[in-house]
């Protein structure tokens, strides 16, 4: 009988001696032109789907393209090992590949090279956002079955078809399927490493509340002439609201904004402290110079954990080229709130809303338009699986693995808790160069190789 570090040594050795194999699979599914937010390319989604079902059956796993009113969801269960059970998430769209002029080879026709750096690259849509990631774990578990025969742990998958245009299928669809979906810890590959020699495990992720706002006046457009002063203008008026959205020291201004916000854990800071990040450079990169969030935190601090309010968007009146002297009749914004752990975004809306109507004239009136609200997430800092996934990153890194936060939103995760009551960690291998969403998106050949060794010692440390 072989024992549990000679099982992990075969299985290393086996993606090593496979990796060309793997590659092949990966280009295969890269081919696969699955945008999901383009109706014409719904039989793409389709045949994505339909190519992961036949993979992971080859695998040994029970899997099927699940319909959902828009592209399947590719539900996959392993044999019912003893111990821990995991749910993977990946998602297999893509985003469209305009504009097609500025991609250097064929965004489907994946191709291999050296990038500019000297490193291995792979160039094509979806090598890192995310079908190369979601590969890394489906490698690993093949690599497995090769070498030992087995899973080390109870596996089952989750591969979505519309991350990529909104996901809204997929919170009902776990909802009416929350039984089957059950497990111990729920695993997501969709994000970055710290950086090319430090793995990560991302264990914040802020939520988000999505709200668009019109304010109307007159019952038409106005001469600014005939009407100046007179007349209520609905851009002064949304100009007033949003002045009034954060104090002068960064700050948002809604009544109970950061009642439900907690530090956090001192050992927490102590380590992102010790993670060398340049804020100078962070906002240099942008062309800024001035953290303009709460003026007694850090830039990681005001990224990963504090709430905040943002402009998205704001239109009223003449906006075409030349000039028209006029007083529109509506004017409007888009604003999001970017959540911590702890906030309702129930309660952010209605506190949101609320702010808006108490400043709108009497002899005016305001519209809202929700678009999505979504929980934020922490894993806690002391869970057992969160230390074994940690230990096995950095084991195959040789340097010790980091816990990061998110500015962002991966609503799959706080979906996760909310639905199926799971913690979840974010264990990605990319790189903040890969270009996701744009032209000559591509997946670095380590994060690829070494993203499935990865994923084969963390499984090994959940067996034990």
């Amino acid at each position: 009988m072989t024992t549990a570090a000679t099982a992990l040594d075969a299985v290393l050795a086996q993606v090593d001696a496979g990796l060309d194999q793997s590659l092949d699979r990966l280009k295969a599914l890269l081919r696969i032109k699955s945008i999901s937010t383009d109706p014409a390319f719904a039989a793409e989604c389709q045949r994505a789907a339909d190519w992961l079902v036949a993979d992971l059956e080859g695998l040994g796993f029970t899997a099927a393209a699940r319909p959902t009113p828009g592209h399947p969801v590719v539900v996959a269960h392993g044999p019912q090992t003893p111990g821990t059970h995991v749910l993977f998430y990946g998602h297999y769209d893509v985003q469209p590949v305009d504009p097609i002029e500025l991609w250097h080879s064929d965004p489907f026709e994946p191709v291999i090279k050296d990038g500019a750096d000297g490193r291995t690259i792979i160039v094509g849509r979806g090598t890192s956002d995310d079908k190369g990631q979601l590969m890394t774990f489906i490698e690993a578990c093949r690599a497995w079955k090769a070498a030992t025969g087995a899973l080390p742990v109870r596996i089952s998958m989750m591969l979505e078809g519309e991350e990529e245009s909104g996901g809204k299928n997929l919170p009902p669809f776990m909802r009416d399927n929350a039984a089957e979906l059950q497990a111990d810890i729920a695993l997501v590959c969709d994000t970055d490493m710290w950086d090319r020699q430090t793995p990560s495990i991302t264990t914040m992720l802020r939520g988000l509340v999505g709200e668009e706002i019109t304010i109307s006046c007159a019952n038409k457009d106005l001469h600014s002439g005939m009407f100046g002063n007179a007349a209520r203008n609905p851009n002064q008026v949304l100009a007033e609201i949003i002045a009034s959205l954060r104090a002068p020291d960064g700050s948002v201004t809604l009544p109970g904004f950061y009642d439900d916000v907690a530090e956090v854990p001192d050992a927490v800071k102590k380590q992102w402290q010790g993670l060398g990040f340049d804020q100078a450079a962070f906002l240099g990169e942008a062309g800024l110079a001035i953290p303009a969030g709460e003026q007694n935190r850090s830039v990681l601090e005001m990224v990963w954990s504090r709430p905040t309010c943002e402009i998205n968007g704001m239109i009223g009146g003449y906006t075409g080229d030349g000039f028209k002297t006029v007083i529109p009749a509506k004017a409007s914004a888009k604003i999001s709130f970017r959540l911590v752990s702890g906030m309702d975004p129930v309660k952010i809306r209605a506190a949101f809303r609320q702010h808006v109507q108490e400043r709108i004239p009497a002899d005016c009136s305001v519209s809202f338009k929700e678009h999505g609200g979504s929980p934020a997430i922490t894993v806690p800092s002391d869970g057992l699986h969160l230390r074994k996934a940690l230990t096995a990153l950095s084991d195959e890194w040789n340097k010790e693995a980091v816990i990061t936060g998110s500015g962002g939103s991966i609503p799959v995760a706080g979906d996760f808790k909310k639905i199926l009551g799971l913690d979840t960690l974010l264990i990605g291998f990319a790189h903040v160069d890969d270009a996701i969403h744009s032209p000559n998106e591509k997946y670095d050949l380590e994060s690829f190789h070494r993203g499935i060794r990865a994923w084969v010692r963390v499984l090994a440390a959940f067996a034990e």
